[in-house]
């Protein structure tokens, strides 16, 4: 078996996510060069304030984590390209499995009893064929050992890409983009909302909205990146 295995990575080697190098055997998504040079996003409290600020006076948010920093032709772009438009949903349990054993150390995520994902319109999804988010979600809730609920929060009006609009212009479509199914569940409960990026905060805005229509709700966000300003 494991001769069969060498023959077919010869013919078809994987190749690096990010430089398109072939992998070695133990190797996975990414060369070491390139893995070594993911831009991991350190735990200190300058960053925690700086993505708890694109919530500040919005919203109400426990916490905000993120765990790689995203910049334009960088390799969290590249990872996060693949996995959004090439359906590579390893990517996303690559990043869980890392980033799930920093989130279990931290006192604000002790207590999660949910995790829940931005959701994707209907009609995206079916175009799409999944959520980018769905494995990265599935993979936590194994780490952190909370249950994952896709189907509580959904989408309820489609809109174009939100990639080049501003924050105001987000804003405005994000007011009655979703819909919490049910407003008991999440009763005096924290939940972890969970997403691929933070740009402006502004869809996680939304969704913290909807979802604090339950009573004595607590909400905390983390996401695979955040998109580093210059």
């Amino acid at each position: 078996m494991q001769f069969l295995k060498e023959i077919f990575y010869l013919f078809y080697p994987k190749l690096c996510v990010n430089c398109e190098k072939t992998l070695l055997q133990n190797e996975t998504l990414l060369c070491v060069i390139c893995k070594n040079d993911l831009p991991i996003i350190d735990d200190n409290k300058h960053i925690n304030v700086t993505l708890m600020s694109n919530f500040y006076g919005k919203v109400s948010i426990q916490a905000v984590h993120s765990f790689l920093f995203y910049r334009k032709k960088g390799v969290t772009q590249k990872l996060i390209h693949q996995l959004k438009y090439k359906n590579q949903p390893e990517i996303g349990i690559f990043i869980a499995d890392w980033f799930g054993e920093r989130l279990k150390t931290l006192n604000t995520f002790i207590d999660i009893d949910y995790i829940i994902p931005v959701p994707l319109h209907l009609k995206k999804l079916k175009s799409r064929g999944y959520n980018q988010v769905t494995m990265f979600g599935k993979r936590l809730s194994d780490i952190l050992n909370v249950e994952y609920k896709p189907d509580i929060l959904i989408r309820t009006s489609k809109t174009k890409t939100q990639t080049l609009k501003q924050r105001f212009e987000r804003f405005s479509n994000n007011k009655t983009k979703f819909k919490l199914v049910d407003t008991t569940l999440f009763e005096n409960k924290h939940i972890l909302l969970i997403d691929d990026v933070i740009t402006t905060g502004a869809t996680l805005e939304a969704c913290a909205n909807e979802l604090l229509k339950t009573q004595n709700i607590k909400i905390s966000v983390a996401t695979m990146a955040y998109t580093q300003k210059d």
